[in-house]
C-alpha cells in the first residue's frame, strides 16, 4: 500500500470477501451495518471502544467566543457536538512499529 492510499468501504468489503468467503453482496450489507451501527451509537451520544482498535467518543463544546482569523474580529462560536477517537494502545505500538520498520 502505497503512502497515500485511502481505505474505502469498497476495500473493506473486499477485505471481508476474501477473509470469509462471503459474496460481494452480503459483505458490503456487513460492513455497511457495521459502520450504521456505530454512528447510530454515537448519535445517541454512546461511547463506541472497539477493543485493540480505539474508542470513539462524543463530545459537548460549550459556547465560547472565538475570532475570525483572517479579520481578527470576535465572533460567538455555537455549543456543539463532536466526535474524537483515541487509539488503543495495540494500535498505536503498530503504528509506530510500522513507521519505525
Amino acid at each position: 500500500m502505497d503512502d497515500h492510499h485511502t481505505l474505502t468501504r469498497a476495500d473493506l468489503c473486499d477485505a471481508v470477501h476474501e477473509a470469509l468467503g462471503l459474496s460481494r453482496n452480503e459483505c458490503a450489507t456487513l460492513v455497511e451495518r457495521t459502520l450504521g451501527l456505530i454512528v447510530e451509537s454515537l448519535e445517541r451520544g454512546e461511547t463506541v471502544k472497539l477493543s485493540g482498535f480505539g474508542v470513539f467518543q462524543v463530545r459537548e463544546k460549550r459556547a465560547r467566543m472565538g475570532r475570525n482569523p483572517k479579520t481578527g474580529v470576535p465572533a460567538a462560536i455555537n455549543p456543539r457536538r463532536v466526535i474524537s477517537f483515541r487509539a488503543s494502545q495495540i494500535m498505536k505500538s503498530r503504528v509506530h512499529a510500522a513507521a519505525a520498520g
